[in-house]
């Protein structure tokens, strides 16, 4: 298996666990209700990206390994959700892990694809952020996106670390190690943001949460 589907497929759990333990915890739905959650969340940005690409049918559907793994992680929280929420912490850090690497495969498929830089970037932050956006949305609950600007921001500048270094012709040689730094970077600003409480500016006179 390529080192990138690998990481791809990682992500993909990683997501699928934290969107089905969000609807365990706030929408308090039936077995169904979780997994399509935990799916959802899991595959939503990568539909979102190859629809755009023109990449159809999605690589969620052509490959069966996608919602697979996405229904195992949505299946592990319904029947264990209790005793991961007590874990909400490693959770989000699962979720960091997941964006990080959905920004960097993400922007690796556009350039794939032919897509220009600025477009590279776009997708990969749209490969991120579009599954939990779409989770939100379904549980009636403003979207991360756009309530902490610590979600979108490191998913932009791990995708944009994967085109640059895609320009300067490294990522060519070195494919897998400059994903991994890149996801690396990307994690760790989400990570960061998360422990420390830090977000984007805010328009003035908006009070802080």
């Amino acid at each position: 298996m390529p080192v990138l589907l690998l990481l791809d497929l990682v992500g993909t759990f990683a997501f699928a666990l934290n969107g089905a333990l969000t609807a365990v915890r706030v929408a308090r739905v039936d077995l169904v209700g979780v997994v399509t959650l935990g799916m959802v969340t899991a595959v939503g940005g990568g539909i979102m990206r190859d629809v755009l690409l023109g990449a159809v049918p999605p690589a969620a559907f052509a490959d069966w390994r996608y919602l697979t793994v996405a229904a195992a992680g949505g299946l592990l929280a319904f029947l264990f959700g209790r005793g991961l929420n007590r874990f909400s912490r490693s959770i989000d850090v699962l979720d960091a892990a997941g964006l990080a690497l959905f920004a960097v495969t993400g922007a690796g498929k556009a350039l794939a694809s032919g897509m220009g830089p600025v477009q590279a970037i776009i997708l990969g932050a749209v490969t991120g952020v579009g599954g939990g956006t779409l989770r939100d949305v379904l549980v009636r609950r403003l979207p991360s996106v756009l309530s902490s600007g610590l979600y979108a921001i490191p998913a932009l500048a791990g995708a944009a670390l994967v085109v640059a270094a895609d320009a300067a012709d490294v990522r060519r040689l070195l494919e897998v190690p400059v994903a991994m730094w890149a996801a690396a970077v990307c994690f760790t600003i989400r990570v960061a943001g998360l422990h420390f409480g830090l977000d984007a500016p805010k328009p003035p006179g908006v009070p802080r949460d």
